[in-house]
């Protein structure tokens, strides 16, 4: 029987390609609306993020998240992420 790969993604914080299922997804979507996906099957536009404070941090100070979705993100996001992924861990 053939072994299934398993999904890499990349983390917009450190860089380091990982499993996806270690990784958490945030979203934005069509609306404009940027939250995180624990499930990893909301519509929309994805970027993944280790599940720690630190990985967000370095997001925000480099303007990762900005980069991935093609659009401004407020303080406010970041801190509202900085919160669900805190629930997540």
């Amino acid at each position: 029987m053939k072994e299934r790969k398993l999904p890499q993604r990349k983390c917009v914080g450190c860089m380091n390609v990982k499993d996806k299922k270690d990784l958490v997804r945030i979203v934005k979507n069509s609306d404009g609306e940027i939250s995180v996906d624990p499930s990893g099957k909301k519509a929309g536009r994805g970027a993944y993020i280790c599940k720690s404070s630190e990985c967000l941090e370095q997001a925000r100070k480099r303007n990762r998240l900005e980069y991935a979705f093609k659009c401004k993100i407020s303080s406010d996001v970041y801190d509202e992420l900085e919160k669900e992924l805190r629930d997540v861990e």
